[in-house]
């Protein structure tokens, strides 16, 4: 269509109208529809162009992997101690909000031109999508594009930071330090899943074999590979290797990097290092495979834990135990006491002079003596108590010192010597009957170590969603409680067992002292544990395993070893803490954390009645030629 060329703006505007009303007119109802599909399709382009994406570690050698590696898009998450929004309300409401603008929208078109002629109608109309758009650019983008990771735990980031501000220089707080998250282990672990014993996904490299190590470790870090099935890929000594890449890449995010590299996986010990500390007479050593479960969210940390066995399943099950404590609120542990015990036994001439001995310990200004005289011979140690027990002409004192990061065997033998001179000097007829009179009492099971505690006193709670219960521990939760009640608390009652309330803490215990360098003998005392279920109001599982008397240090005896002060180093607890007795403790935790992995994957294998078909699967395998 052609008109003749306008001279002012007005006449260009006239023109241009009159041009539109001379096309045909298309439907109302249509062009409504495809104004309101084209404004919805844009908002959706427009709110979710800026989603976050997770890196992954890049396939390379193994030297590319060795090299620190950061994950993009870390998010700050608020502190566990304060409260977190109810975001799936936002997704609710989302549904409501668009199921009653689409609603609006078919009414309106289905009546288009009685409501265009009708401006009250319209108006309302108008009103209705002019607060649903609000609503739309508002909180549509907070929902359907952060909503997952703003409601899921801090495992499901590959790494989550928490930054507290630094403090002003007129500030007396220390600056925080950054607390990296590790979502929970993506495989399978063997012995505890139906899926483990399946083969391998076709989707894997057909030439696998001819990758490097550490491309093979990228292609685990990214889970499309399994870590459970190197051995079957690999040749196992090369799964060994490929495996210690892959670890080795998750510690150093965790500021660990290199932790492993005294961890020997070949055939050596420099006996050296043994000579005069740890053995005599020496003739080889015993390999023991050391496998690592984790990580696992403890204190809102990520740790990974290393477990010496020859028990297989064990440290598969565990790894079991932490993937469901990190899916759900991940382990809370405290220390209660802290003190390790010596107990010389003295003796006196009379039963009345022995009472004696007992009424001038007990009072507080004598106790004072004892400490001072105690403390002279150590930098770190604290007497913290002394207790003393008669029985006839015997006096057993019941010494209890704070170790720093010592276990402190040494430390309370070498300060008793002093109390003991100390009180020989008020009651000249003393004569020392035995360093250690039992009543410590160490690597023997005793009530008074139930009670009253050795080393460090732990407890330790975990609340595990049923959803987990059911997908990762292939139970329920009312199967599970019921299992613990039955098999930990009324069957060991009835075996009158002392601190055995639980279904195989020892087996965890034992496998982190024997890794990290600790007295394998002192499980004993040091697997006291009542593990306690219970089902929360809301169908969760909660649960928890109370340990009085861990005995645990990170300096002395077998810590002092390359492959157990690896194995510490992995855990960032080597050496003496920060502030005298931080790395103990943390070790304590871990091994309680440990122990209720363990507890939980065991019970779920029980309530299940899958236990002996995963030991009979992979723990009873003939022995190579």
């Amino acid at each position: 269509m052609t008109f003749s060329e306008p001279t002012t703006i007005g006449m260009r505007i006239d023109a241009v109208i009159a041009s539109l009303e001379s096309l045909p007119r298309a439907n109302p109802e249509i062009l409504y529809a495809s104004l309101i599909g084209a404004s919805l399709m844009f908002s959706f382009l427009v709110l979710n162009s800026g989603g976050s994406s997770m890196a992954l570690p890049d396939g390379g050698d193994a030297d590319s992997l060795n090299k620190p590696k950061k994950i993009s898009n870390a998010k700050p998450v608020s502190s566990s101690d304060e409260p977190q929004p109810k975001w799936h309300i936002l997704r609710l409401t989302n549904y409501v909000v668009t199921f009653g603008f689409l609603l609006s929208v078919l009414k309106f078109a289905s009546n288009a031109t009685t409501y265009l002629d009708d401006s009250t109608s319209l108006l309302q109309f108008l009103i209705i999508w002019s607060i649903s758009m609000c609503y739309f650019f508002g909180f549509f983008g907070i929902s359907f594009i952060e909503l997952d990771e703003l409601e899921s735990e801090p495992q499901n980031h590959q790494h989550q930071m928490h930054r507290k501000p630094m403090p002003t220089k007129d500030s007396a707080e220390p600056p925080v330090k950054v607390v990296k998250m590790h979502p929970p282990a993506s495989s399978a672990p063997v012995c505890t899943d139906p899926t483990s014993f399946k083969k391998p996904s076709p989707s894997i490299p057909a030439n696998i074999k001819e990758l490097s190590n550490g491309e093979i470790a990228s292609l685990v870090l990214q889970d499309k590979v399994k870590d459970h099935q190197l051995e079957k890929l690999l040749d196992p000594h090369r799964a060994v290797e490929v495996r210690r890449l892959k670890v080795d890449n998750q510690l150093d995010s965790l500021g660990r990097g290199g932790a492993l590299a005294e961890l020997p996986h070949k055939h050596d010990l420099d006996y050296k290092r043994v000579l005069g500390a740890n053995c005599e007479i020496v003739v080889g050593y015993i390999p023991i495979p050391v496998g690592m479960a984790g990580p696992i969210t403890l204190n809102g940390e990520s740790v990974y834990i290393p477990m010496a066995t020859t028990e297989g399943c064990l440290v598969a099950s565990t790894n079991r135990g932490c993937k469901a404590i990190t899916q759900g609120s991940g382990a809370v542990s405290s220390i209660l006491r802290d003190g390790i015990t010596r107990a010389p036994c003295v003796r006196l001439p009379s039963a009345k002079e022995a009472s004696e001995v007992f009424l001038w310990i007990e009072r507080p200004e004598n106790f004072q003596k004892l400490k001072e005289v105690f403390e002279s011979t150590t930098s770190f140690g604290k007497l913290l108590e002394a207790r003393p027990t008669v029985a006839g002409k015997n006096v057993y004192i019941r010494l209890r010192c704070f170790a720093g990061d010592a276990m402190g065997m040494n430390m309370i033998s070498k300060g008793s010597l002093a109390v003991i001179e100390c009180l020989r000097q008020v009651f000249p007829n003393i004569s020392l009957v035995a360093l250690s009179g039992n009543m410590c009492t160490d690597k023997k099971a005793a009530a008074i170590n139930w009670i009253e505690g050795r080393g460090k006193s732990v407890v330790i709670e975990a609340t595990i969603p049923k959803g987990v219960v059911r997908s990762t521990l292939k139970t329920s939760v009312p199967a599970i409680v019921e299992a613990n009640v039955n098999k930990n608390l009324i069957g060991s009652a009835m075996a009158g067992v002392v601190g055995g309330f639980n279904a195989h803490a020892s087996n965890n215990v034992t496998a982190v002292f024997l890794a990290t360098g600790q007295d394998p003998a002192q499980n004993v005392e040091s697997a006291n544990c009542i593990t306690l279920m219970e089902e929360t109001p809301e169908g969760d599982l909660w649960i928890s395993c109370t340990m009085p008397s861990i005995e645990v240090g990170t300096v002395g005896g077998g810590t002092g070893l390359p492959a157990q002060a690896a194995c510490l180093k992995a855990i960032g607890v080597k050496g003496g803490g920060e502030n005298p007795g931080d790395n103990a403790k943390q070790l304590a935790h871990v091994v309680a954390a440990a122990t209720m992995a363990g507890e939980l994957s065991l019970m779920a294998a029980l309530a299940s009645n899958s236990l002996v078909a995963a030991h009979m699967t992979h723990n009873r395998k003939p022995a190579s030629k």
